[in-house]
């Protein structure tokens, strides 16, 4: 399949690697173009100068997108994928309002079709193309697309309409944001009593309380700094923040969210915002002072 793909960060460069590596026709775009160069270095794909040349030459473009700003611009630029002729079907599987989804949905050219699908899992996940697919879209949509999603997860979920990814995605995000808060205060906790953060972390990790987030993030929450960023405070607090919204335009009460998201931006404004979000850990440590 002639696969588009936009958005080169942590995740998208293993994603699009994987696309590769399935035997796709894949042509890549970046913001920056050296990371789409060093991408077709190593793996032989091609490179497009725009979106709009992106989606000329692809059949479905995919994007892996930081937030609803950079995906409308990417959309809907004079140059953006809606500008081009080619691709039919456009999924946007970074994290993104429900809001936004519907109004790509309604702007995208005739004919053509966008369908929001998430992913949940690290950039370890991505690498192994072991990610969690959410899909706002029918299983018969999703049919088509099988060869591409299975070169990407483990896992596609289809949640039947427009915007249910989005969403979906949010609340295992706010999840997985809360679960971080906590787990800094039960080690700081621990740690303030004489407890090493060492055997905290192995008895948390082998309680009722264990979750597979907290295995594979256990190198960057008891040592952040000597290991890289794969997801930082700044966009866990732009999770939140979308989260909020959407809850507060639904009439939904997310009270541990609202204490997350005002952590998170207590954090940022400390200066953790580029900061692993595992640097949560530290954050609290700072604030036991």
């Amino acid at each position: 399949m002639r696969v588009g793909f936009a958005g080169l960060g942590r995740m998208g460069t293993h994603m699009a690697a994987n696309l590769v590596a399935a035997g796709h026709e894949v042509t890549v775009w970046n913001r920056t173009l050296g990371k789409a160069q060093a991408l077709a270095d190593r793996k032989g794909c091609a490179i497009a100068q725009t979106p709009a040349e992106l989606a000329n030459v692809s059949e479905i473009v995919l994007t892996m997108l930081a937030d609803d700003r950079s995906s409308e611009t990417v959309h809907l630029g004079a140059d953006g994928l809606f500008a081009g002729q080619g691709a039919h079907v456009f999924v946007e599987m970074g994290t993104m309002s429900p809001d936004h989804i519907h109004a790509l949905a309604k702007a995208c050219p005739k004919g053509c079709t966008v369908i929001d699908a998430p992913v949940s899992g690290a950039t370890q996940a991505a690498a192994d193309a072991q990610l969690l697919i959410m899909a706002g879209c029918s299983q018969g949509t999703a049919a088509w697309l099988k060869p591409v999603f299975e070169a990407l997860g483990r896992k596609t979920i289809c949640l039947g309409q427009t915007g249910a990814g989005a969403v979906m995605k949010l609340a295992v995000n706010s999840l997985i944001h809360g679960l971080n808060q906590t787990l800094a205060e039960a080690l700081t906790l621990s740690e303030a009593a004489g407890i090493a953060p060492e055997a905290a972390f192995e008895v948390i990790e082998n309680s009722a309380a264990a979750a597979p987030m907290l295995s594979y993030r256990k190198p960057l929450y008891l040592n952040e700094a000597g290991h890289d960023v794969t997801f930082t405070v700044a966009l866990a607090r732009k999770d939140m923040e979308v989260t909020s919204a959407l809850a507060d335009a639904l009439g939904t009460a997310m009270p541990q969210g609202a204490v997350t998201l005002d952590t998170l931006l207590r954090a940022e404004d400390a200066g953790f915002g580029a900061r692993d979000m595992a640097a949560m850990v530290n954050f609290m440590r700072k604030e036991n002072e």
